[in-house]
């Protein structure tokens, strides 16, 4: 085998580049959010108005924690205007939805040892984040590396709509998860067709959930593992419920007390025996949200 040519990285300064403007970058970061190593993010807004206090650049979230990230991006050095936006945005967003849990994020090209102090001082105080960014020039293409420099100290349902490129298909869960789980994901919602035929399933990047009309509505929703689904679905708490799990031997993960949900883990051979309960499950979760 040909030994691999060895390709040297060319630093590229983002600031006050002609084409690599923050636009740009915002382009990137909503194309693949991952870039930034927060984990299995999604976009929920781009370029978000807050009240009297300008436009927040990006709001990331956890599908899985629900955990909402406030993302400031700028070229350049940090300097005290950035540090202040992404607080002032980052307080904004968790009082209007209190539901979730937030962080600030901050992402520059150059975070100085001066203005990582300051962040610093608020940490454990203010959850907050600063990732800096370097741009590598390669060959034809440009790589961007994001670097956590400081990271959060451990000590809410909107209705905006997700934007940026982030739809989903059918085909791209067959493409990652075995067939028989996404039958599995077929099979539960036929109880909810049976209910409301004009309910539909509606593909999300990290989990699968139920749209009517084109409006999400997530009573019920699925994430397809390899060997498993994780099923979700929103009632009241109930005990008589949780023994008629132990019985038919379903793993129960637990009872989100914040989003009145349950999450259960079943595989392909327990739905069989049990499809009189998941249509019972499923008709509870309906009930509950049509009464809500």
């Amino acid at each position: 085998m040909p030994i691999p040519k060895l390709v040297i990285p060319e630093p590229v300064s983002l600031k006050g580049h002609p084409e690599f403007t923050e636009k740009w970058l915002e382009d990137q970061i909503v194309e693949n959010p991952s870039l930034l190593n927060l984990g299995e993010v999604e976009v929920r807004g781009r370029q978000r108005a807050q009240p009297r206090a300008g436009r927040l650049d990006l709001l990331l979230e956890d599908a899985e924690s629900r955990k909402r990230y406030e993302v400031e991006l700028q070229l350049g050095k940090t300097d005290e205007s950035h540090i202040i936006r992404a607080i002032e945005y980052w307080d904004i967003e968790r009082k209007r939805y209190p539901q979730y849990d937030h962080c600030a994020v901050l992402v520059a090209e150059d975070i100085t040892s001066r203005f990582l102090s300051v962040i610093g001082l608020f940490n454990g105080f203010i959850p907050i984040i600063a990732i800096q960014l370097q741009a590598l020039r390669m060959e034809d293409g440009v790589a961007l590396v994001f670097s956590k420099v400081l990271d959060e100290m451990q000590l809410g349902l909107d209705d905006t709509e997700e934007t940026g490129k982030v739809s989903h298909s059918r085909g791209d869960w067959e493409a990652k998860v075995p067939k028989n789980i996404l039958q599995l994901v077929d099979h539960l919602f036929e109880n909810v067709k049976a209910l409301d035929p004009s309910y539909e399933l509606n593909y999300k990047k990290y989990f699968i959930g139920l749209a009517r009309s084109g409006v999400a509505n997530n009573f019920v929703h699925f994430r397809p593992k390899q060997k498993f689904l994780k099923l979700t679905f929103r009632c009241e708490q109930s005990e008589d419920l949780e023994k008629q799990l132990e019985t038919a031997g379903i793993e129960l993960i637990g009872y989100d007390k914040r989003w009145r949900e349950y999450t259960i883990r079943l595989t392909p051979s327990e739905f069989g025996p049990n499809r009189e309960l998941f249509a019972h499950i499923i008709k509870i979760a309906y009930d509950y949200n049509t009464r809500e």
